[in-house]
């Protein structure tokens, strides 16, 4: 399950990317099948060793990216802190950060990391769930959240643009994404996040068939729903190619926020 549209994330064969707080690793596979060099990171130890396993799977399947006959694709699996990331500098051509700002009690710290190891011109995408799904989850369900690791705030989409403006990145273009995950959330909030449902597995079981099937039925559903109920909210960023629009972003970001700020 992808939440990431790789095509406007602009992800090229041989590029170096960074996936902060990968998980299981679902969007760092996609990335290496297109050829990239891929550097997963997470601080959990067991997600560091699936995706690791994962990527050799792929690796071993013959399914890594390559450009003509060359295999151009290239892994590394690491744990690290995304408020302190082991790279160098301007180091890194994308950095994909998905459904892991909700955690981070210092996400300002995260975003300027994030902007730190771009390479000018660089380009990152960041995925939140989105504020109107998250705010009905939130409602129903103190499990959902207030748990260790759980979620800390709820995003609203021009405030999360404003602070990566702050952090000096450009925000671009955005989506929504995953629309029939919410109402599963919805009613799995609504039953009990622990509790065993009849109805809650049945919704399960259509979310499997949609995602190993993709059947056009669900596609459509979601294309058309996506705008209204997409539980994740995905927004592309560049780092400004010279210290001159770097500045005006900064600027953007600090006004922008300062508004909302006050709107409150």
């Amino acid at each position: 399950m992808l939440t990431v549209d790789y095509d406007l994330l602009d992800l090229q064969p041989g590029m170096t990317v960074l996936d902060l707080g990968c998980g299981e690793g679902r969007h760092a596979f996609e990335a290496y099948r297109r050829g990239a060099k891929v550097v997963a990171v997470d601080w959990g130890r067991s997600e560091v060793e699936t995706t690791k396993r994962w990527l050799g799977a792929i690796a071993e399947a013959g399914e890594a990216g390559r450009v003509g006959d060359d295999v151009v694709a290239r892994y590394e699996v690491v744990r690290g802190d995304l408020l302190h990331l082991p790279f160098p500098d301007a180091s890194v051509d994308r950095v994909m950060a998905s459904e892991v700002l909700e955690h981070i009690p210092d996400d300002a710290t995260a975003m300027r990391e994030i902007f730190r190891v771009l390479k000018p011109g660089g380009r990152a995408v960041v995925t939140v769930p989105r504020y109107g799904p998250e705010r009905v989850c939130w409602a129903l369900s103190d499990q959902y959240h207030a748990n260790e690791g759980g979620h800390i705030r709820i995003y609203r989409g021009g405030v999360l643009r404003a602070r990566l403006a702050t952090a000096g990145l450009v925000p671009g273009k955005s989506h929504h994404a995953h629309a029939l995950h919410a109402p599963f959330w919805w009613l799995k909030c609504a039953v009990g996040v622990e509790k065993d449902s009849a109805l809650v597995r049945a919704y399960h079981r259509l979310l499997v068939w949609d995602l190993t099937s993709r059947p056009l039925v669900t596609r459509l559903a979601e294309k058309v729903l996506d705008p209204l109920i997409g539980k994740s909210f995905v927004v592309y960023a560049d780092k400004p190619a010279d210290a001159a629009t770097d500045a005006r972003a900064r600027a953007f970001g600090v006004a922008e926020e300062r508004e909302r700020s006050a709107a409150r």
